[in-house]
């Protein structure tokens, strides 16, 4: 008998794991697609789905690093501001303390809260999506590797998100800076802060630390502080804020950065002229970048712009047809989280249903959490003047709002711009308390294609912020300082 050795190899078959559909991202819009590929699957439809979350925490900006915990603060700001500045005569409330630690952790606690009640909570009910943690990488057109495993799918949907913007200032990294992520979660109140950067981030975060008692300088590169908003309400905006002590510099440019007696100091030009600023700290607010980096999307033929955005089309397709892309990741025309949202879910249908479904930009309003806030929808008097090449717009002051005036908040404005013709209503822009909630209306306003005689013959509760938007229609027609209240 001979026996022979058999030299015996283990061989690893490797079985490819496939879905329906991946999405790439954990925040608003991976969510929002992945319940309704939950619920395609549900009603009988193919929706075998995997969601693949990396960096932030599962709920991504939103819940975690922007909406919650920024609102949250910015409420703390408010209460403590307006405690002091009540204009009520008879009225002396005084803070006692102000632990901004503790601030800072409640904070920190609802974040925790929300992103288990919102998010963690909500996969137990998605049957149908497996969630993988993990950085998705493309191999080719349909599959990704994510921890050493390769994935397979027909579509997919990149939810990726944005991290904030570093500018071009010489020594800012070796300097040191905090972006909105670490300025949410600071183990102590600066008492200089420059931030550079206004739009959104920069004004909520600057009005915020200045309430809390520190010293804010807001370094804008721009000629405005939001250059989409209507001018004359953005300049108003402006000029509150200086008057609360906050100095503002637009058509800043920062151009160097170091550091001196234990302090941060910036260099930066403004109006042909070279100024220093130091503080602190430094917060950067100068815009986001989309997380494309690193994701092999020329691997799936996924073209991007030049600011490494995706690269997008009407119903959220990219440059490959079957892989979609929304929210921050993209190069879409507003960068909000309801939009991101919206997006997902109308991506996932346009994926596994092959609709074509699509979301009509001038009817979503954007907010600016500022006190006052500043909101808008539809078309500023500039962009129908391109449009049209003629406006019909008015401007009305909350000094003519009887519940501004009863709660000694004045400072405010709204303007509505309409066509000259069939006086539909095209935009309507306000700058007041609560503004984020009257643009709900307005919103609806010029969704529906309502004209001011619409709102005219509209009956707003008396007294309330919101007739606001019945007086300034009514301005198109009618003096209103010669009106009675509940007209």
């Amino acid at each position: 008998m001979f026996w022979h050795n058999v030299n015996r190899r283990t061989i690893n078959i490797i079985t490819m794991k496939t879905f329906d559909l991946i999405i790439i991202g954990g925040g608003a819009g991976a969510f929002a697609a992945a319940i309704r590929a939950n619920e395609l699957s549900a009603e009988g439809g193919k929706a075998k789905t995997a969601m693949i979350n990396a960096g932030l925490p599962l709920g991504g900006t939103c819940v975690n690093v922007g909406c919650v915990p920024s609102k949250m603060l910015l409420w703390a700001g408010e209460t403590m501001h307006h405690a002091k500045h009540h204009g009520i005569p008879g009225l002396d409330i005084e803070i006692k303390n102000f632990d901004f630690q503790k601030v800072v952790q409640d904070e920190l606690s609802l974040v925790e809260r929300l992103r288990q009640e919102k998010y963690e909570k909500v996969l137990k009910y998605l049957e149908n999506v497996t969630v993988i943690e993990g950085r998705a990488v493309f191999t080719s057109p349909k599959e990704i590797e994510v921890n050493g495993e390769k994935l397979s799918a027909d579509k997919f949907i990149i939810a990726a998100g944005s991290t904030a913007n570093i500018p071009p200032i010489e020594n800012i990294r070796e300097v040191g800076f905090v972006t909105h992520i670490e300025a949410l979660k600071l183990k102590k109140q600066h008492k200089e802060l420059i931030v550079i950067g206004a739009g959104p981030v920069g004004l909520e975060f600057g009005q915020m630390f200045s309430r809390f008692g520190t010293k804010v300088t807001i370094l804008e590169y721009g000629p405005s502080i939001f250059g989409p908003g209507e001018p004359e309400l953005v300049n108003k905006l402006a000029e509150i804020l200086a008057a609360e002590g906050i100095m503002i510099y637009t058509g800043a440019k920062a151009t160097k950065a170091r550091v001196e007696n234990g302090k941060k100091v910036l260099t930066f030009e403004v109006d042909g002229q070279t100024k220093e600023v130091s503080a602190e700290e430094v917060l950067l607010a100068a815009g986001k970048t989309a997380n494309t980096e690193g994701l092999g999307l020329e691997k799936a033929s996924v073209d991007v712009d030049k600011r490494k955005a995706i690269i997008v089309n009407q119903f959220f397709q990219t440059t490959a047809d079957h892989i979609f892309a929304v929210g921050d990741v993209t190069n879409g025309p507003l960068r909000l989280e309801p939009t991101a949202g919206r997006e997902g879910t109308l991506a996932a249908e346009n994926a596994l249903k092959g609709a074509v479904l699509s979301i009509d930009y001038n009817t979503v309003p954007y907010t600016i959490f500022t006190d006052p806030q500043l909101a808008g929808v539809g078309f500023t008097e500039d962009e129908q003047m391109k449009q049209m090449g003629v406006c019909a717009c008015r401007t009305v002051s909350f000094e003519d709002v009887p519940k501004a005036i009863i709660m000694r908040r004045t400072e405010g404005m709204i303007k509505m711009a309409i066509h000259p013709q069939t006086k539909q209503i095209l935009g309507v822009h306000i700058l007041a308390p609560n503004a984020g909630e009257l643009i709900a209306e307005a919103m609806m306003l010029v969704k529906n294609k309502n004209t001011i005689d619409d709102v005219v013959n509209s009956l707003p509760m008396f007294p309330t912020l919101s007739e606001a938007i019945k007086i300034v229609a009514l301005s198109f027609t009618k003096d209103i300082s010669k009106l009675s209240c509940c007209i």
